[in-house]
């Protein structure tokens, strides 16, 4: 007797509401959807794959009468909106797996129906090193920040089958701050490795940077500028790891391009920019930074770009300092060892210096001074060659340390990177403070590796900052095959880093209390392996460094 009660108040308190509106004001039929129909898909089934081809991905299509949207809950913890009914989804258990996948179809005035459908499939994928460097390997998890310091911290290219343009911001790279009048730089995202799935939160601190064609997703007039849109971001999301089918996964060069990963976000989840992707794939990953790429989802000619970092940078004032007295150089003009005068050498594979054997980075050449591995020739460059001898290598490294010693000034280098998967070249300075480092500080000009070919960076190392926890500034590099020329300007205000003319990374100088203050010296090197340089190829033979001048101003 209570239920019928109730729902004669509820009826006559929708018969008030609905006289109350005008004439114009109907809810229409309040019919729930009916005649659900869903088909999943497991992709790449066959007689001998009847569960799939490991990549666990499902596509489902649900249809059915007086449905205006539908909502998968796939049982692993995602959940997703398809206005049109039709998703796609990668299930990343390792093993074969049943899953019972709820679908929740919505009609009119928010009435609803489900049915659900189980699957089996499998999946091999695991990503078990992304997912510790993305969240740290706990339930706190590791927030991540927009580098905004970086030139191209924000970027878009083509995505298409060109893959000598499809894998980097070929079409726009946002130079460092550009953004700062926004909130784009206001956020944080966390990950979180939670009951081995990880759980992501983004913070947008109220604000969202949309994309112009996304701005009414917020309620604002799609057209015009990109803008800033009040927008919750509340709640936790799920992030479920895939291997990339994208173009850049199919190019030559894919594995060193891309980490071949792509994060799949839950219920609308998306990383800082809102261009209406829930999908990003990894194109770079350390211990604190990160490079995505995703493709706009009503303009799929286009791949966006996102840089992010641990840290959040700071924005450094303007540092319009200029070095341009000529004060030393080494144009590599007479043939034979590097001149004296101007170098000497580190030899051997370190064990006698306070960092240990390998050079304190786990690098596998030992350095000599013979002409194999160090020479002038052609009377235009100097040559540096890594050598496989038996079952290590050999390689030099030479440094100005007690022949030239500086503080401040530009310091340029033009130079043809070698070639090899496990080659790490590199021009870089150490203070010569009489202290253990980091707390004497560096200063990595320029740091190259052949796994990483389209890459390079610059780099810091000081106390609280060394290691994996450098602060460190990354842009792409189209062509390592040619010859390219670094430039860093060290003032005591800045150290901004160059390639061919462009600024890609510029770190604040200004407390005096960093070891970027003193009198430092510079090293030139080609290792093999190591912390940075990673795997070598086993077919690796010899491959040589090419420089054509090195400079210095003050």
């Amino acid at each position: 007797m209570k239920k019928i009660v109730l729902n004669i108040i509820t009826i006559f308190s929708l018969l008030l509401m609905v006289n109350c509106q005008e004439d114009n004001y109907s809810f229409g039929a309040l019919d729930a959807p009916s005649n659900l129909k869903i088909t999943a898909e497991i992709v790449g089934v066959t007689d001998q794959t009847p569960f799939g081809d490991g990549s666990g991905k499902v596509k489902f299509t649900t249809t059915a009468d007086n449905a205006v949207s539908f909502k998968y809950s796939y049982g692993d913890g995602v959940v997703e909106t398809s206005p049109g009914g039709v998703a796609e989804h990668a299930f990343t258990s390792v093993g074969i797996n049943t899953y019972t996948v709820t679908i929740i179809a919505s009609g009119k005035g928010g009435v609803t129906s489900n049915t659900t459908v189980d699957v089996k499939v499998i999946s091999n994928f695991s990503d078990e090193k992304s997912t510790q460097l993305l969240t740290g390997g706990t339930a706190t998890g590791k927030k991540w920040f927009l580098a905004a310091n970086e030139a191209g911290h924000l970027g878009v290219g083509q995505n298409d089958g060109d893959a000598t343009k499809n894998y980097y911001p070929n079409y726009y790279q946002a130079g460092p701050f550009e953004k700062s009048a926004t909130c784009f730089y206001d956020g944080d995202y966390t990950f979180a490795l939670v009951g081995g799935k990880i759980e992501y939160t983004q913070d947008n601190k109220g604000n969202t940077f949309f994309h112009n064609s996304y701005k009414s997703v917020a309620g604002g007039t799609n057209g015009g500028d990109d803008a800033c849109l009040p927008y919750s971001t509340a709640g936790k999301k799920t992030v479920a790891l895939s291997p990339s089918t994208s173009f850049v996964s199919k190019n030559p060069e894919a594995a060193k391009q891309s980490v071949g990963t792509v994060m799949n976000f839950s219920d609308g989840g998306f990383m800082g920019y809102y261009a209406g992707a829930t999908q990003y794939e990894i194109m770079s990953l350390t211990e604190n930074r990160m490079v995505v790429r995703f493709v706009q989802a009503n303009n799929v000619g286009l791949a966006w770009y996102q840089t992010f970092t641990t840290t959040r940078p700071v924005n450094v004032p303007t540092d319009t300092t200029e070095y341009t007295t000529l004060d030393w150089a080494d144009e590599f003009k007479v043939n034979g060892a590097p001149d004296p005068t101007k170098w000497t050498y580190d030899l051997g594979n370190g064990s006698n210096t306070p960092a240990g054997a390998g050079w304190g980075n786990g690098e596998k050449q030992d350095y000599t001074n013979l002409a194999k591995n160090v020479s002038v020739v052609d009377g235009d460059f100097l040559k540096i060659t890594a050598i496989k001898e038996g079952s290590g290598y050999t390689s030099a490294r030479i440094k100005t340390q007690g022949l030239k010693e500086f503080t401040y000034g530009t310091i340029e280098m033009r130079v043809k990177m070698p070639v090899g998967s496990g080659t790490w070249a590199a021009f870089w300075s150490l203070g010569t403070a009489p202290v253990t480092w980091p707390g004497n500080g560096e200063i990595d000009f320029m740091e190259w590796t052949g796994n990483r070919p389209f890459q390079t960076q610059g780099a810091l190392h000081f106390p609280g900052n060394s290691g994996g926890n450098a602060k460190v500034g990354v842009t792409s590099l189209q062509d390592p095959a040619g010859f390219h020329t670094y430039k860093t300007i060290w003032s005591p205000k800045t150290i901004r880093f160059f390639i061919d003319g462009t600024l890609f990374y510029t770190f604040s100088n200004s407390d005096t209390s960093l070891p970027f203050h003193k009198d430092f010296y510079m090293i030139l090197n080609l290792a093999m392996g190591g912390s940075l340089g990673g795997e070598i190829d086993p077919a690796f033979t010899s491959s040589s460094m090419l420089v054509d001048y090195i400079k210095v101003y003050k």
